[in-house]
């Protein structure tokens, strides 16, 4: 017997497999903010069992056989949700933006964004929404639920949907003569053609449904501030992809817009930077989620100031005009207490960023951190599985070495994180364990 239990133990490392995901878990955490109460809990043992946490209890116990987690001298909080990214999405200081598009395939883009996921989840986040990929996103859903890439867990919508010359369209800036058979699987120019493409996004492995309502700011040739689908066209996507048990992301930027999208029955509204207090009322009335996205304008900014030759042709005017709307009208949506859930709108780069700018916009610390953990996974429809810490949900824990609503910028110094009960970063560094494998 003991030969045998030799040979699983080889093969399981061989596998990759690691003890802690493995053997019962006693995670001891000095602070616990546990996302389900408005109270810090001192001196706490949470118990992990198969990935998932079976106890949460007061004091310091560890049950026989179970490996301590000393976090007894840390703040512990639910793992990090990010509720838009672009996983493949290469930061715009780093490189011309039309270049690497016309430059780069698929295939380069999923090692990128393997690259990014990895990042992502050191930084804290064990759970993201990838808002307007394509397949190759969906492939590194796929490899990091399999064990063969580090990264958190990942909802996936794929090409945003909306109409020709809109902010989604690849075309816009471009020799009209390029061509490429992925650039219109995101067009949408009547309401039959945007029923058919939620269908086969779902059918393409989609968990969500993103759409381009308004013109945008990154993008070449449309209007931020204009409506440039019609209220059919998004009334018949957001029926068809709630009949196949899909949300709804819209980026939006003006007022009459967000109305419009809230009225026909979107899930979020991504960006919202024009938004007004009428417009914020609406969307508390119908549970219409706002996701800011602060870090992706103050990132834009500085490149269209300093570097504007780097961004798209044309829109260094636009980032210069509206980037720093959306801090400005941050404090009139968190008067209006419309649900909110933080959002990055990056690939690369340091996502812990929304943390600060939230902060300094007028959220408190523990509002910031809800909004990054129990109201985001409320947004994903995974509030029984993510967002928390309690018996049932899974085993996605980040600790900080001091208290982050004391010192807001502690949510930029994770020092430990668990995905699923495997530990990925101890002590401030990554660890040598790998994923788990099949």
């Amino acid at each position: 017997m003991s030969i045998r239990l030799g040979l699983i133990a080889g093969v399981a490392t061989l596998l990759g497999c690691s003890a802690a995901s493995a053997a019962d878990i006693a995670v001891h955490a000095g602070a616990l903010l546990d996302g389900v109460s408005e109270t810090t809990r001192r001196h706490v043992t949470i118990l992990v069992h198969e990935g998932r946490i079976s106890a949460v209890s007061d004091g310091f116990v560890t049950p026989p056989g179970a490996e301590v987690v000393d976090l007894s001298q840390s703040t512990v909080a639910p793992g990090f949700i990010d509720c838009h990214v672009h996983i493949t999405a290469k930061l715009p200081s780093r490189t011309n933006a039309t270049e690497d598009w016309v430059t780069h395939s698929a295939i380069d883009r999923a090692f990128d964004g393997a690259v990014f996921a990895s990042a992502l989840l050191q930084q804290g986040f064990t759970t993201v929404r990838d808002v307007g990929g394509g397949d190759e996103s969906v492939s590194l859903k796929h490899a990091i639920d399999a064990g063969q890439t580090p990264g958190p867990r990942m909802w996936v919508a794929l090409e945003p949907l909306g109409p020709t010359a809109g902010h989604g369209d690849p075309r816009s800036g471009l020799d009209p003569a390029l061509s490429h058979p992925g650039w219109d699987l995101g067009i949408v120019d009547s309401p039959d053609a945007a029923r058919a493409r939620v269908r086969e996004h779902r059918r393409r492995g989609a968990d969500l449904i993103k759409i381009m309502p308004s013109g945008g700011i990154a993008s070449t040739g449309d209007n931020p501030h204009l409506q440039l689908m019609t209220n059919e066209e998004m009334r018949v996507a957001v029926e068809t992809a709630h009949g196949l048990g899909m949300k709804v992301a819209a980026h939006i930027y003006p007022a009459d817009a967000i109305e419009n999208a809230v009225r026909a029955g979107v899930d979020s509204v991504e960006h919202g930077s024009f938004a007004t207090e009428q417009t914020f009322a609406l969307m508390k009335a119908h549970g219409t989620f706002l996701v800011p996205t602060l870090s992706v304008f103050d990132t834009f900014y500085v490149v269209a100031r300093d570097h504007p030759e780097l961004l798209a042709p044309g829109t260094a005017p636009k980032e210069m005009a509206n980037d720093l709307l959306p801090k400005r009208n941050l404090p009139l949506a968190i008067k209006s207490g419309v649900k909110i859930a933080l959002g990055s709108d990056l690939g690369e780069g340091d996502h812990t960023l929304e943390f600060q700018l939230l902060i300094e916009n007028g959220m408190t610390p523990r509002a910031a951190l809800a909004a990054a953990t129990r109201s985001a996974a409320e947004l994903l429809g995974a509030s029984d599985s993510v967002g928390t810490v309690q018996p049932g949900r899974l085993a996605d824990l980040v600790a900080m070495d001091g208290d982050p609503l004391a010192d807001p910028s502690q949510f930029r110094k994770v020092s430990f994180v668990m995905k699923g009960g495997v530990i990925y970063r101890q002590g401030g560094h990554a660890t040598a364990i790998e994923p788990p494998r099949g």
